[in-house]
């Protein structure tokens, strides 16, 4: 008999207890193993909020996890994958972004009354995805379980609804209280929505699956739901982050080491730039957060912003920019990126008030630069070479900036004739708009042997991601069996 990955089509979404449930990593796993049964299989996130995104094919902004999942289904990322993408610039509000070209700002309240409008570009997205392949993966976002979003919601059950389609419920063990959460968010589920829910998934268990079984028959029988299966956690994946910041700290063994520290502001954008050095044994990465000086590092690692104003008053406050005076002084190493890269010049104007009200700042005054925010964004996949060196670069970049000066004289890479970036003649400072910019091993070798890792190795970030995705489809396959998905979509 044909497995579930064989016979199963149309559209199936799974949805989240709560958010880093696991949804992402869940719907790329499903689409690596339809993708291995020869599939014609697409991810859809109808609404996503996340300061990690990915350039698509077709020159528009989608979440990075979006992409991710593209690569797990043998597809190139494209704007439909996820038509609505929200990015904050602040606690209440963020930039809006529809099939993958911003359109404006708003409040949580102004977006809420304009999510109507927004359903019918999540609609058209999906239909032409819908109509192209033989399985559309949709993902929720957050949780079913928000009553307070429930009117106008476009993002989980409101979309189920209008699509039509099953989903499955997965909540993260390792939080604790996952009967709770289960159902709890059945219980805050009108009829029509509770019987979409087909099953149920539990992520991230740790230990003996037998103990747990007696909660899983209890579970079954309150709810009248299956549990399709238990996932085990899994360490070490390399996986792009939707948005949060990665919990595991991974052991390294190498005896050589170089100390790499990000200092982690409110609007981090695309902190994605940092994995590769996460992932090589011979850098130790540390995360710095509020509360804390920037400790002592070889290498400074300055990652882009949503709001590069209002971080770099941040940065200020924290005292981080006399740290970051301090370890220049003492001879350390700096790389900035994208907004990174802003904050290093001598100013930053915003004549149209785009992340705030209008005006200008100082920046930080090392680089010889100034940068002025645009309406337009840029946006665009590049390949290029690291100066002087000529080593392959491979990126994206996005941004709203536009950076003008003497520093830019020295690029620091060559984008196939187009020079980008600062080398900045005193040999500690590095500045680029191009993210990604550690992926392509050659480079990352250059780069880590330029902050003072003499026997530089390198890592291939999309051999690991490839690694990591094939393991989880092989855990997945492994832990939800072709029963209990026939008895789940019978």
């Amino acid at each position: 008999m044909p497995s579930f990955y064989q016979r199963f089509h149309g559209t199936l979404m799974v949805q989240g207890c709560t958010s880093d449930a696991g949804k992402s990593t869940l719907v790329a796993a499903l689409g690596r193993l339809f993708h291995r049964h020869g599939r014609r299989v697409a991810p859809f996130k109808p609404q996503n909020m996340a300061l990690n995104s990915a350039v698509t094919a077709d020159g528009g902004e989608i979440g990075r996890a979006q992409a991710l999942q593209a690569q797990a289904c043998g597809l190139v990322p494209h704007t439909d994958m996820n038509p609505v993408l929200l990015k904050p610039n602040s606690d209440t509000g963020a930039q809006v972004i529809i099939q993958g070209r911003a359109r404006f700002n708003a409040d949580a309240i102004e977006y809420h009354e304009y999510k109507p409008l927004a359903m019918p570009y999540v609609l058209e997205s999906y239909e032409r995805l819908r109509a192209a392949h033989e399985v559309v993966l949709v993902e929720g976002a957050g949780s079913p379980a928000e009553v307070n979003l429930r009117e106008r919601d476009i993002a989980n059950m409101g979309f189920a609804e209008a699509a039509d389609c099953p989903v499955i419920l997965v909540a993260d063990i390792d939080r604790g209280g996952v009967f709770a959460h289960l159902l709890g968010t059945l219980d805050c589920l009108s009829e029509s929505e509770r019987e979409r829910i087909r099953g149920f998934v539990i992520n991230r268990f740790r230990g003996d699956v037998s103990l747990l079984e007696p909660g899983l028959r209890w579970l079954e029988t309150r709810s009248g739901k299956p549990v399709l299966g238990v996932l085990p956690y899994l360490t070490g994946l390399m996986l792009d982050a939707e948005d949060a910041l990665p919990r595991e700290r991974l052991a390294k063994t190498s005896e050589q080491r170089l100390r790499v520290v990000v200092p982690v502001l409110p609007r981090i954008a695309n902190h994605t730039d940092v994995d590769a050095l996460r992932m090589h044994p011979q850098v130790e990465l540390i995360l710095a957060g509020p509360g804390q000086p920037l400790p002592p590092a070889d290498l400074v690692v300055l990652p882009g912003s949503k709001s590069v104003q209002a971080d770099l008053r941040t940065l200020r406050e924290r005292g981080w920019d006399a740290d970051l005076a301090r370890h220049l002084r003492y001879g350390g190493k700096l790389i900035a990126i994208c907004g990174g890269l802003q904050m290093l010049g001598r100013a930053l104007h915003d004549p149209q008030g785009l992340e705030g009200p209008p005006g200008s700042m100082p920046g930080l005054g090392w680089l010889a630069l100034d940068t002025t925010l645009a309406p337009e964004k840029q946006l665009r996949q590049v390949q290029g070479r690291l100066l002087p060196g000529g080593e392959a670069v491979v990126g994206y970049e996005i941004h709203a900036g536009v950076s003008t000066g003497a520093a830019l004289e020295h690029p620091l890479l060559d984008l196939s004739g187009r020079p980008d970036g600062v080398r900045d003649p005193g040999g500690q400072i590095l500045a680029t708009y191009v993210h990604g910019l550690f992926d392509a091993p050659e480079a990352q070798a250059a780069l880590l042997r330029w902050a003072g890792l003499d026997a530089a190795t390198s890592v291939d970030v999309n051999l690991l991601r490839e690694a990591s995705l094939e393991r989880l489809a092989d855990a997945v396959a492994a832990h939800l069996s072709d029963e209990a998905w026939g008895r789940a979509l019978a």
